[in-house]
């Protein structure tokens, strides 16, 4: 191999990393979860396909955007953040992993994790409002200090970024519509306006950068579109979980 070859493979393992180790997780688990039970209460149970296409989706969005595909720059950040911070996190969420998780996890570590989203500080933290302030607020820290700049010279600071564009990601998707259990969630209005909020939030950033910013305006644009894309797709998951759940909910019609 040369120089430029292994080079290559360089630049693509940590999408390959991303990508291909929790995929691999996720899909033991749910063959756990069911399929690979001798019980039959258990098979009856099987994991959701369509949860597990929603994770392998994520994934490939998070290995796509710490990709060579993303080109360096200014527009190249926002898409990065945009799969990292929205895209990718609507489909990791969606998967409820921790659902996954208490199902096929000891006994005794199942309780331990159910204790802990009962507990006051995870409360706060995913509460919808904590959760906006905390992955807006990081976009804002980045954009409008000299955090950017350092960030784009600095790979090590740059990765650091990226995987709290991830993290502030998830968080704010699993507060606002996230499918597993989250004991004292606001109910559906508060977490509609609080992701109207966000959107706006994000979008008055975007039209800030464009203004200010000579050079940005490709990029500003990119984050304002596609932005208002992710958010819309987050609504549509909001209101698909609420609209089951009340279906659920109605009493079967009596029969004539």
């Amino acid at each position: 191999m040369t120089p430029g070859q292994h080079a290559g493979w360089a630049a693509w393992l940590p999408a390959l990393l991303a990508t291909l180790i929790p995929a691999t997780v996720y899909l033991l688990a749910a063959w756990r979860a069911g399929g690979a039970s001798g019980d039959p209460a258990v098979r009856d149970r099987r994991w959701s396909p369509w949860r597990t296409a929603s994770w392998l989706a994520g994934c490939v969005l998070t290995g796509v955007a710490l990709s060579p595909l993303v080109p360096p720059g200014d527009v190249g950040h926002m898409v990065r953040h945009l799969l990292l911070g929205m895209f990718a996190p609507l489909g990791l969420i969606m998967a409820a992993p921790v659902t996954l998780l208490l199902r096929v996890a000891p006994r005794r570590l199942a309780r331990r994790l159910t204790r802990l989203l009962r507990t006051r500080v995870v409360h706060v933290l995913t509460h919808p409002v904590t959760a906006a302030l905390i992955s807006v607020g990081a976009l804002y820290v980045v954009t409008l200090t000299p955090l950017y700049a350092a960030s784009m010279a600095n790979p090590r600071l740059h990765h650091l970024v990226d995987h709290t564009y991830l993290a502030t990601g998830c968080l704010f998707t699993w507060a606002v519509a996230g499918p597993d259990p989250a004991p004292h969630r606001p109910g559906v209005p508060t977490r509609v306006a609080v992701l109207i909020g966000a959107a706006a939030a994000h979008g008055w950033l975007a039209k800030h950068l464009y203004a200010t910013l000579p050079g940005f305006q490709q990029a500003a644009q990119v984050m304002y579109y596609g932005g208002d894309v992710a958010a819309l797709l987050l609504a549509v998951a909001l209101f698909a979980a609420w609209y089951r759940r009340a279906g659920r909910r109605r009493p079967a019609p009596v029969p004539a």
